[in-house]
């Protein structure tokens, strides 16, 4: 007889506990599987101080693998769960698709960054819900620290050295509170022109700090941040959102080069594609944690709206102390269904909260005692080693260095501001140029509607120098400039615009997938591989071999085209004449070619006549390419 199959969604503090407790109850006696993007277990409130530079990225996650070893991981995203098939469907790192079946769903996708309809916000502000979010705003905020002190101009200086946090909530406070102690070690050691020195704002509709915590850890929270330097604006959010500054609701203008987005988070689309009934966007479950009306489906976490049994007619916020309970919860439930165990009501009440404000200081409640100052700061940290589920030596050893050692401030450029767009359903992982595309419901914004876009490049070039250029309107092909252009684009001709990739502002040169009616050539200089191109039906004339070394063969459509000067443009590509009479071209540069038609859609190998070698001279040894463009 098989074993049953269960299967979780998710490795966040719910879906990590889940499978950690499912692969110790059932003993070998079902078969669980975690489906999760990632190999590893993120503990997010220890993110604060990966941006921070205080904690190597390592130290935050823990591997699956490694601490779940009776559990199957697989790789991917889910996309779809077919509820009456018993399916999930799923899409892996590499795009490949599966489907994985189940006896047992328990859906603990988490949550997302919370989106509000504020002009630019999606365009220019970035989240903090996953790592590569944190190491983009440390290397962020160590650059703009950078250029500050390089810069002549007074007014450029104070707009990169000022940071704009929204969201006075449990993270956007403790990556205000990190933040401005990590600025101001780079200033001791390289001051910024004209005294200036680095100003942190952090802002909130809300009344006060924390308004989700208790008023003590709001006060000390308070008190601690503005005593640091950091502007706490209550009462005040962002109006408008721009490249370089935000426009406050009070009528204030801020010139700033960074925007942090803390304001919240909403539940992972994937629960709403399942049109089941939802609470603000999660999944309504019993105390015991299952959907009612599906006996095979079971949500903890944030994508959870779980009953609160100690408030009656309230359900438990979207915390990581309740979806870490909660997932222990669900496991003794799942476990039972199967007839392993009993069933359990999820009941818990709250011992207390810890904020870690950076250094010493920290606030804390535990059972309800509140605590400032050093004593807070042990009690955190002691309570984050005990959370954790590894990593903890590692991690106190961080600590140990930070307190003996000066931070290191460099900046690795891992990870560009295009790869972690606002927007998106998958916090947890960096956007790359090419990678798998796929669609999630829910989404809204550019960043999302179909994840076929990932692999485009930057949109914004100013906040990202090594952006790549944007497709031309449609009209005529614009011709490349030499000047300005070293690596000048071949293009192959076809209906639409071209668009081209700049090489001096995109070292990269990713190479992208132009929309229907439109070809983008590989650049020859930038491209040892260059790609041969069809061309429309017609006669076909070569490149010549003396000026051209790469020799792409371009078709071009039908219509007269302009043939480049090859003392203006000597990389320039030669490209096909309009249907009608053979041109024969001259001898010393190029050799016939017959004519010969193509498909405008896919490459085509052209037909060469043989040379006369008692008219034509040799052609010129081919020099090797440049890749640097590939690298």
């Amino acid at each position: 007889m098989s074993r049953p199959r269960i299967v979780i969604v998710g490795a966040g503090f719910a879906g990590y506990r889940a499978a950690r407790a499912l692969s110790r109850l059932t003993r070998h006696k079902a078969e669980v599987t975690l489906l999760n993007p990632t190999d590893y277990f993120l503990y997010l409130p220890l993110l604060p101080q990966v941006a921070a530079g205080i904690l190597e990225p390592r130290r935050v996650t823990v591997s699956l693998t490694g601490t779940l070893p009776d559990v199957r991981l697989v790789l991917g995203e889910a996309d779809a769960v077919d509820l009456d098939g018993h399916t999930v469907r799923y899409t892996g790192p590499e795009g490949d698709g599966g489907t994985l079946p189940f006896d047992r769903l328990i859906l603990a996708a988490g949550s997302v960054n919370k989106l509000l309809p504020i002009p630019g916000v999606a365009e220019h502000a970035h989240g903090f819900r996953g790592l590569p979010e944190a190491l983009y705003l440390r290397d962020h905020v160590t650059r703009q620290m950078e250029l500050a002190a390089a810069a002549d101009d007074p007014a450029s200086c104070a707009e990169r050295c000022t940071f704009v946090v929204v969201g006075a909530g449990y993270t956007g406070t403790e990556v205000a509170a990190q933040g401005k102690l990590f600025t101001d070690s780079q200033l001791r050691r390289r001051p910024l022109r004209a005294g200036i020195r680095p100003r942190w704002l952090l802002l909130d509709i809300a009344g006060r700090v924390l308004p989700e915590l208790d008023e003590s850890l709001s006060r000390t929270a308070d008190r601690v941040l503005r005593q640091r330097g950091v502007e706490v604006r209550m009462g005040t959010s962002v109006k408008e959102a721009t490249h370089r500054g935000v426009l406050l609701t009070d009528g204030e203008s801020v010139d700033t080069r960074t925007l942090v987005w803390c304001v919240g988070v909403r539940p992972d689309p994937l629960a709403e594609s399942l049109e089941l009934p939802l609470e603000k966007g999660r999944l309504l479950v019993d105390p015991y944690l299952q959907v009612p009306g599906r006996p095979a489906l079971f949500a903890a976490g944030d994508a959870a709206a779980v009953p609160d049994l100690e408030n009656p007619g309230a359900y438990t916020p979207m915390t990581a102390q309740h979806a870490w309970r909660q997932g222990k919860a669900v496991a003794h439930n799942v476990a039972a269904s199967l007839g392993l165990g009993e069933r359990r009501a999820y009941r818990h009440r709250d011992l207390g909260f810890v904020v870690d404000l950076g250094g010493v200081k920290a606030a804390a409640n535990p059972l309800g005692i509140p605590l400032s100052g050093v004593a807070a700061g042990a009690v955190t940290r002691g309570y984050h080693l005990a959370a954790m589920p590894g990593n903890r030596v590692r991690v106190a050893a961080d600590w140990l260095l930070d307190a003996v050692l000066p931070r290191q401030a460099v900046q690795l450029g891992l990870v560009r501001s295009w790869s972690v767009p606002l927007d998106t359903a998958s916090p947890e992982v960096a956007r790359v140029p090419g990678g798998p595309g796929k669609a999630r419901a829910g989404s809204t914004g550019p960043a999302e509607g179909s994840r076929a876009v990932e692999g485009a490049e930057p949109t914004d070039r100013i906040r990202d120098p090594d952006a790549a250029k944007h497709a031309e309107p449609p009209g005529p092909v614009k011709e490349p400039d030499p000047v300005q252009d070293s690596g000048v684009a071949r293009h192959a001709g076809s209906p639409g615009p071209v668009k081209e990739s700049d090489s001096v502002l995109d070292s990269e040169a990713a190479r992208h997938g132009e929309p229907s009616g439109s070809v983008r050539e590989p650049d020859s200089v930038l491209d040892s591989e260059a790609a041969r191109h069809a061309g429309s039906p017609g006669p076909v004339r070569e490149s010549d071999s003396v000026l051209d070394s790469e020799a792409a063969r371009h078709g071009e459509p039908s219509g007269s085209v302009k043939e480049p000067d090859p003392v203006q443009d000597p990389g320039a590509a030669r490209h096909a004449e309009p249907p009608g009479p053979v041109k024969q071209p001259d001898l010393i540069q190029a050799a016939e070619h017959t004519p010969g038609a193509s498909s405008s859609d896919a490459p085509a190998v052209h037909k060469h006549r043989p040379r006369d070698p008692s008219t034509l001279a040799p052609p010129e040894p081919r020099s090797p390419a440049s890749s640097e463009g590939d690298s």
